[in-house]
């Protein structure tokens, strides 16, 4: 099957959200340029991935290629709201990021999880630097929205309890 590539060049509107109760919610990543748009679903920990990363590269290129912006250039929240239709047309598997000099822009590159002899399917979006700066801080507050983490073991705890293996058994750490 042919290779399909989706790209937004240069996207009106980037974000990812969680859709969902705490435990069970799951992350989609959608992007638009005009009037279309695409939903697309990641795991929690590849969004916080996307978002400390694009973080560090935006550091990079603020020291690198620095640049004035003013809040006009900033989405606006209701931008950064997950929007209908919800149904993603792909599970990502990987991801990748990239600038563009010459367009002052940050490429943002996921692909599909592969599948036996198909060929994945491929979205790019341009966005700007602050639209990077956005979607990445967004990001993070959306995962700091979910069950919190094990101070011991790191895994997340359900909100009726969580057994903790660094106790071997010993206690039970609960949601405050």
């Amino acid at each position: 099957m042919a290779r399909r590539l989706t790209d937004f060049n240069p996207v009106s509107r980037i974000t990812i959200g969680a859709v969902g109760p705490p435990g069970q919610r799951v992350f989609l990543l959608q992007a638009s340029q005009g009037s279309s748009s695409i939903t697309l679903k990641l795991e929690k920990e590849q969004a916080r991935i996307l978002a400390s990363s694009t973080l560090e590269l935006l550091e990079e290129l603020e020291e690198k290629y620095p640049r004035q912006y003013s809040k006009v250039d900033e989405p606006l929240s209701s931008d950064l709201m997950i929007q209908e239709p919800m149904e993603p047309e792909f599970v990502v598997g990987q991801i990748g990021l990239g600038y563009d000099q010459e367009l002052d822009t940050v490429v943002l590159v996921v692909q599909e999880i592969q599948l036996e002899d198909e060929e994945p399917t491929t979205a790019r979006f341009w966005a700007s630097r602050p639209q990077m700066k956005a979607l990445s801080n967004h990001t993070m507050e959306v995962i700091e929205q979910g069950r919190p983490i094990c101070p011991l073991c790191d895994r997340p705890i359900d909100p009726d309890g969580h057994f903790c293996p660094k106790t071997n058994g010993h206690e039970t750490v609960q949601w405050n």
